[in-house]
């Protein structure tokens, strides 16, 4: 099936291209991502790109211009509203602030699938098709803990996190990982409340490599000692990594991540990130245009996974390096699934 690139006036404002498709069945879908230059969001659209070019679907693909930039998001639901496509998947980057628009477009007839980060509640939107993140922080914080052995007792950890704590994907992995390690949370809502003194501190990094070397930076001021290094994604990891290397220290502190692209298990493999927790994101997306295809078709909602209270595509820490207690899988493995 040819396809038929449009750029449309919003696409152009936040900077993408909207990619349609013709279709038999008139049906129409939109994608908004937090951004369209992290590989994460790429993949992703590259997914839903995919399905819908199979399914004969119409799809318009939106993006803020950086992560935090709610107001495109928004703007691009209103035009999807306007549209009259049948469904929307957003990763938002305000889980609250989005809602109203979101119900704006649920009232309209639309689907709203959430991809990776839930929504603030979580049934503002008809379904999340996610990671696991709290799980996926988690796995990473045994790994580091067990990797540590008696060590862990005495550790001191950076915690590079997203953005400002809010009940969000960020706060998810950041919990996850201090569960995981063995650091009692106090509201798993929130960062910043535990009472650790192996928590050297936490900075945010807005999920890129300059954020994450500059967060990396500020923490090695509190304490050039640190030597565990929790990451809220593999940019901002290979961001603390340089960091570190500028101090000479880049083999002396243990690195963790979560994401599993391509280049962030590149890094496991040359011992830039100790493990990585790897999601799914073009399953997320291929998913979420066949639950709306299906919508479309007959009205059907997607289902949850049994026993939590979304649609969970899976997580594998990814390392070369296994820790006894932790499954995982190695980086071969993880280069052959790398974001599918």
């Amino acid at each position: 099936m040819k396809s038929i690139v449009k750029t449309s006036l919003v696409g152009l404002a936040m900077g993408v291209a909207s990619v349609s498709f013709a279709s038999a069945a008139d049906i129409s879908a939109c994608l908004i991502t937090k951004t369209d230059t992290n590989p994460f969001f790429v993949k992703m659209k590259e997914g839903a790109t995919a399905k819908a070019e199979e399914l004969g679907i119409t799809l318009k693909s939106y993006a803020g211009r950086i992560d935090g930039d709610s107001e495109s998001q928004v703007a691009a639901i209103e035009t999807c509203i306007a549209d009259g496509a049948k469904g929307i998947l957003i990763t938002a980057s305000d889980t609250k602030g989005i809602v109203p628009a979101v119900t704006q477009a649920r009232d309209a007839g639309m689907l709203v699938i959430a991809l990776d980060t839930p929504l603030e509640p979580i049934d503002a939107a008809d379904a999340t098709f996610a990671t696991d993140n709290f799980l996926a922080g988690e796995l990473i914080g045994k790994w580091a803990a067990a990797s540590l052995g008696d060590k862990a007792k005495d550790a001191k950890i950076a915690m590079l996190d997203l953005a400002v704590s809010q009940p969000s994907v960020g706060v998810l992995r950041d919990q996850g990982f201090m569960k995981g390690f063995g650091i009692d949370i106090a509201d798993p809502n929130k960062w910043g409340d535990e009472n650790d003194a192996r928590i050297v501190g936490h900075d945010v990094t807005q999920g890129n490599e300059e954020g994450g070397r500059k967060a990396m930076e500020n923490l090695l001021t509190k304490d050039p000692e640190i030597n565990v290094v929790y990451t809220i994604n593999e940019p901002a990891a290979a961001g603390a990594y340089e960091a570190l290397k500028a101090l000479g220290r880049e083999g002396e502190a243990l690195i963790v991540s979560v994401d599993g692209g391509c280049p962030g298990v590149a890094n496991v493999k040359d011992g830039i990130i100790g493990a990585t927790s790897q999601q799914y994101p073009l399953l997320m997306a291929s998913k979420g245009i066949e639950a709306i295809a299906a919508w479309a078709k007959d009205g059907k909602k997607p289902e949850k996974t049994p026993g939590k209270n979304f649609f969970d595509t899976g997580v594998n820490l990814v390392t070369d390096k296994p820790a006894e207690g932790v499954d995982s899988i190695d980086v071969k493995e993880g280069t052959d699934r790398c974001w599918g």
